[in-house]
């Protein structure tokens, strides 16, 4: 309903008894003037409520506040909810941003909406540039919240956003209000919203707590005096009416502002004069106000014009006239008539805004005719509107939107316009929307041949919003006869992914192995078993893991015999990264792990196949982290995210990239900023419904990182809010849940319960043969909570740790085993052993151990008397540890200064990640072959300034000797 088409409330179109609420008003606007201005102001939020129910005159504060708003020179959006158009996602969000994108032609609004036009242009009515482009909905209410920024602050004025009826704004709109709506505080904006409390559906419970926290808020308006009943009536009839009858107008109208305004208009047009014996004619035009009366009004209007309207309460306002008159079956100038009358008869009025047309001239008038259509000719009436609006070029939303209205026919042309909106409202990031029209669709039905591809498509509606109902789609997809086997394909894959996302990862891989079993295709075959070696790896119950290593291994040696690296398909790569991270588990030498993970590379491997999944190609990135090539891990974690970005995928995909990358930002001993991205992985992982898992990933990596930088009080109370160490997921989840709550056991001091715990994860690790401490490092963690009470245990299990990551070969996994051996050996052998760790570390890119090692060497060389070079080694490890942001590991090697009777020197070198000219110079001599000896007679160095420089470079680049060169070839040169 149109907002101009209400009545103020009152003498002269002043508003009675609304002095609270448009005092509020002014004070927020003033507020708003002052944050332009840049005056200091104490807000309290920009937001402003008005509530109560119907007729109450929330649209006539609304109006006001337009009024007000212009008036100080504010820019003005607005949009409505309606009650005919709770079922077309966004339809809110586009009333209110579509005028103003409407004076920008297509290039300058591309332009406007720069990256985000792919993710956000379905959702704003635009013209979608890429149509295989799903974004999710945390993408969508991201691009809408930018798009909303960018309108506030494009022009050097505040802006006034009014939403009313939001008691009818559909949900997708609603949830995007929610979220962007504490951030108003912080912008030149304002938002107003009114609606009816009672009728607020539950999507809005997040707006309504929100409203409902801003302390006075929300102004519930209240019904009008008898006095102020009074004033409006005598303003139509005459001050001469009687008191009797006045008060007699309140208690038939209850106060409402809307029946009050109407009801004397209509007395006026009578030429009463508000005497007792005029009560009668009163409640007869009272009752014709709404409800039964206006019916019978409306009847006495004629045929044609009742079946207009009829067709316009169909459609919803506002409403194109010839649109009703089709629907209605009138001819135009039938319909101009019929208008008349109705704008005569206060039914209908113009809609004020940007796309004209016309409107009722109050919701309930809306309401009342509407139910008073007989059930069959509504439903005709919807059905007629839905062929009407797509021969009209309306396009398949808004006719889909009748069609839910209409019985089930089997019709062939339903199906294709409820799966074209539905494919629409996908593209919008509205799966909840696509899901009702697809559920319909399903319904109507479609023809057998098509059933398998609709059931499909509902399962992929579904998915981020009820897995569970996805595994039952699927399964009935899967029922269907004659499947194209693409199409099973796709099927089984979306099958197990929901299987794996409601915790039912055994079954997940069970059926990729039956598919496996029964395809006919070879392509086909060796996707599913691709698939079952996924869900396989990732239970935490794999019966037997051993013979699945086996027969894995075997595969990926054929696949790799076969053919040329770069002719393979995307089905063997898979199978050649699963061995890289299968080889990685296991220990294997990192030689093989790195081979069969650059041969998996080799053509590519998207995240964002939404047939593929990305679990693959971030096993394949992490397996460099773990052979000490981060840097190369990074490039791949970034070139992923960015991928997702492109893609509008923002919710679990880009929960688990940042957090991931936060990992390899924590290894590398990049401190802060792992703790930076893992909070921001957390956040997105907790605005996501079900990203369980990036959950899982975020928590043990926060942890981790917490307790690097010495805040063990903060890690535990991070635990304890999310109960992290009470349960254990079933699924396989890095780092280790149980080995991260050790840890946060040890920092406490209370090794008992972390041997217990870390004994267990032992047990559980061997019998699935996953022996590599550079994957979890129980061995070494067991055996710092046993140094104490059983040495001897705890030598020999930091000894075992030591041969096992010899055998694998990553320098950094050989360093820590060394520093826990030696920090649990102790006396004058642990000397040797902290010295093999620090030799190992400064030829790895691991900073915070490397500083770990060298402060832990440097402690033991002044027990022994060693100070000058305990001195150097502490200075070091003092050094790294400042830069790696380990506030608690740089307070240990200032106390061992101390106690060693020295004094902490200022840091020699600022932290840096670009390489000095001497040190470029160091690697690029080192990665083509050249000796220490070499290098050092060139610098001018000792072979021991040449292993330092080296060190810095290691860490500088994210990487070992071994991939120095190939790190070099894409590592900025120094600024001469």
């Amino acid at each position: 309903m149109a907002h101009g088409s209400r009545q103020s409330i009152g003498h002269s179109g002043q508003l009675l008894e609304r002095h609270r609420e448009l005092g509020a008003l002014d004070a927020a606007l003033s507020d708003l003037g002052a944050v332009a201005r840049g005056g200091p102001v104490a807000r309290h939020g920009g937001l402003l409520a008005f509530t109560g129910p119907a007729g109450l005159g929330k649209t006539a504060l609304m109006t006001q506040a337009r009024v007000r708003a212009l008036a100080e020179g504010f820019r003005v959006l607005s949009g409505r909810g309606g009650e005919a158009d709770q079922e077309l996602a966004f339809h809110v969000v586009r009333r209110l941003v579509q005028p103003a994108l409407a004076t920008m032609d297509e290039t300058e609004c591309r332009a406007f909406l720069g990256s985000w036009y792919a993710t956000v242009a379905t959702a704003l009515g635009l013209e979608a540039v890429d149509t295989d482009q799903v974004p999710d909905p945390t993408a969508v209410r991201d691009g809408l919240d930018w798009v909303m920024t960018r309108l506030t602050l494009m022009r050097r004025t505040p802006v006034v956003l009014l939403l009313d009826d939001l008691h009818w704004a559909d949900a997708e709109s609603l949830r995007w209000l929610a979220s962007f709506a504490p951030r108003a505080a912080d912008l030149p904006l304002l938002i107003v919203v009114a609606y009816r409390p009672d009728e607020l559906p539950p999507e809005a419970a997040p707006l309504r707590a929100l409203v409902d926290g801003h302390g006075g808020r929300p102004h519930a308006l209240a019904p009008l005096t008898a006095a102020s009943v009074a004033r409006i009536v005598r303003e139509q009839v005459g001050e001469a009416a009687e008191d009797g009858f006045c008060d007699e107008c309140w208690t038939v109208t209850g106060g409402s502002p809307f029946e009050t305004v109407e009801l004397a208009i209509r007395l006026g047009r009578r030429n009463l004069r508000g005497t007792r014996a005029e009560l009668p004619a009163m409640r007869e035009l009272a009752a014709a106000v709404k409800g039964p009366g206006l019916v019978e009004r409306l009847q006495r209007l004629g045929t044609g014009t009742v079946r207009f309207a009829h067709a316009g309460a169909v459609l919803g306002a506002p409403f194109s006239p010839d649109l009703a008159a089709t629907i209605a079956v009138i001819g135009r100038e039938e319909a101009a008539e019929a208008t008349e009358r109705l704008r005569a008869a206060r039914v209908l009025a113009d809609d004020p805004g940007p796309g004209g047309g016309l409107g009722f001239v109050h919701p309930l008038i809306a309401t009342t005719i509407y139910r008073s259509i007989p059930s069959a000719l509504r439903v005709g009436m919807h059905n007629a509107a839905a062929e009407a609006l797509r021969a009209s070029g309306y396009g398949s939303p808004e006719a889909a939107r009748h069609l839910l209205e209409v019985p089930c026919d089997g019709n062939p042309e339903a199906v294709a316009c409820l799966r074209e909106a539905a494919h629409e409202s996908l593209h919008a990031g509205a799966p909840e929307a696509a899901r009702r029209l697809l559920t319909r669709a399903l319904q109507e039905p479609p023809p057998p041949q098509e059933r398998a591809a609709l059931l499909h498509e509902l399962a992929g509606s579904t998915f981020l919003i009820d897995p569970t109902a996805t595994v039952t789609h699927l399964r009935a997809a899967l029922a269907e006869p004659d499947i194209d086997p693409g199409l099973r394909a796709s099927i089984v894959y979306r099958l197990t992914q929901a299987l794996a996302h409601t915790d039912r990862i055994a079954e997940a891989a069970t059926v990729a192995a039956d598919e496996a079993r029964k395809a006919t295709n070879a392509r086909v075959r060796l996707r599913m078993r691709a698939d079952h070696f996924v869900w396989s790896m990732c239970r935490t119950d794999e019966p037997d893991p051993s013979a699945r290593s086996r027969t894995l291994t075997r595969l990926a040696a054929r696949l790799s015999a076969r053919g040329r690296p770069d002719g393979r398909g995307l089905e063997e790569r898979c199978i050649l990264g699963l061995r890289a991270w299968d080889a990685l588990l296991r220990g294997e030498p990192r030689r093989t792990v790195l081979d069969h993970a650059e041969d998996a590379l080799r053509g590519g491997m998207s995240w964002t196949d939404e047939n593929r999944g990305f679990e693959v190609p971030v096993s394949v990135a992490l397996t460099f982290m773990y052979c000490d090539r981060p840097r190369r891990a990074e490039e791949l974690f970034t070139k992923g995210m960015a991928e997702c970005g492109a893609k509008g995928w923002r919710g679990s995909h880009l929960a688990v990239g940042q957090t991931l990358f936060a990992y390899i930002r924590y290894r590398r001993g990049c401190l802060p900023e792992a703790e930076t991205w893992v909070r921001e992985g957390l956040r997105t992982a907790e605005r996501v419904e079900g990203a369980l898992p990036a959950q899982w990933f975020a928590l043990g990596i926060l942890i981790q990182t917490l307790l690097a930088r010495g805040r063990t009080g903060d890690a535990r109370r991070l635990a304890d809010r999310y109960r992290y160490g009470a349960s254990v997921p079933n699924a396989v989840i890095y780092p280790d849940p149980r080995t991260v709550y050790a840890e946060l056991l040890l920092a406490e001091g209370r090794h008992a319960e972390a041997e217990r715990l870390l004994t267990e994860v032992g047990e559980w690790l061997d019998g699935r043969d996953w022996r590599n401490p550079a994957w979890c490092p129980w061995r070494l963690r067991l055996a710092s909570a046993l140094a104490r009470s059983a040495p001897d245990r705890a030598v020999r299990y930091a000894q075992d740790a030591v041969e096992r990551a010899r055998d694998f070969g990553a320098a950094s996994a050989i360093g820590q085993a060394l520093h826990t051996l030696a920090e649990v050996t102790g006396g004058q052998p642990a000397l040797d052993l902290h010295a093999a760790a620090v030799e190992q570390l400064e030829r790895s890119p691991a900073a915070y151990d490397l500083a770990r090692a060298l402060v832990g060497q440097g402690a033991s060389l002044a027990r022994g008397g060693r100070l000058h070079e305990a001195a150097d080694r502490l200075y070091q490890g003092l050094e790294g540890a400042v830069h790696c942001g380990a506030e608690a590991l740089a307070a240990r090697a200032r106390a061992e200064l101390s106690a060693a009777g020295l004094r902490p020197l200022p840091l020699r070198y600022a932290q840096t990640d670009t390489l000095t000219a001497p040190e470029r110079r160091a690697a690029e001599m080192t990665a083509r072959g050249h000796p220490a000896a070499v290098v050092a007679k060139d610098l001018g160095l000792t072979e021991q300034g040449v292993r330092q420089l080296l060190s810095a470079v290691y860490r500088k680049v994210g990487t070992d000797p071994a991939g120095l060169a190939e790190a070099l070839r894409s590592f900025p040169r120094p600024h001469s």
